[in-house]
């Protein structure tokens, strides 16, 4: 059994959670940015249908989106060194930060694959081919027309996935690593206040989720502000069009029928 529960603990721990904040936002923006670049990547053979490359993107995916992070984790770290020696490459003193990151990133980057394919397959085919039309090259349609459309698209499952790999970190501190479940963790055993130290965890954690989806929301919202527009312009024209009608049809009044033509 644990200590009598205590509030203050809760005020006190959280400056110490605060302590490791570094160390859990640098895994999560190293691991976004490799699995953002894997994810591209590995996007492009689905996305163009290339034979040989399309199969194992899918493998890749099929593997990281079907098996635990936390078993993720143990093979990276236990298991990466143990195959990098019958190539002669040492990494044992490979500090065990690379490793969560690696597997992280490799993680996310299933996922962010199948979010920028989604993306990209969303966007009206036929914007592309009028861009082509206008004399635009490939690259040129795809960063004017395709990219814009498709980030606005992909804003909302970004967001996810950034809060789902925030909340992953936690498993970090299973390898060593002193993120802030890991600080949680020895805190906890120190002073036997488990339930404050998960306590003050869990508001961290909740404020840093609510700061994200809330910069996300605003960058979704700029960058989709052009259909609003053209959305708001298409009912002001049906409106328009509407009260045309109706005056149309007041000015012929009544008994001005196609019979008295």
């Amino acid at each position: 059994m644990g200590a009598p529960f205590d509030i203050s603990y809760v005020f006190s721990y959280l400056p110490k959670l605060l302590g490791t904040l570094g160390t859990t936002l640098l895994i999560v923006g190293c691991s976004l940015q490799a699995g953002i670049i894997v994810g591209f990547l590995v996007a492009l053979p689905r996305l163009y249908k290339v034979p040989v490359l399309k199969t194992c993107s899918e493998i890749y995916i099929s593997f990281f989106r079907g098996t635990p992070i936390l078993i993720q984790l143990f093979l990276f770290y236990y298991g990466l060194p143990e195959i990098l020696k019958l190539v002669h490459v040492d990494m044992t003193r490979t500090p065990v930060l690379v490793f969560v990151i690696l597997t992280y990133g490799l993680h996310t980057g299933a996922y962010m694959s199948e979010m920028i394919r989604a993306a990209v397959l969303a966007v009206d085919k036929g914007q592309i081919e009028a861009a082509y039309a206008t004399g635009m090259t490939g690259f040129q349609a795809f960063t004017r027309i395709v990219l814009p459309q498709a980030l606005g698209i992909a804003i909302p499952v970004f967001s996810n996935l950034v809060i789902a790999l925030l909340k992953d970190t936690s498993l970090a501190f299973t390898l060593g690593v002193m993120e802030m479940t890991g600080k949680a963790q020895t805190l906890g055993s120190l002073t036997q206040h488990f339930i404050e130290t998960y306590i003050a965890l869990a508001l961290i954690y909740l404020v840093i989720s609510f700061t994200i989806e809330k910069l996300l929301l605003i960058a979704e919202r700029r960058l989709l502000r052009h259909e609003k527009r053209s959305t708001s312009e298409k009912k002001s024209f049906k409106i328009h069009k509407n009260w045309s009608y109706r005056r149309i049809i007041a000015e012929l009044g009544p008994g001005k029928g196609g019979a008295g033509l």
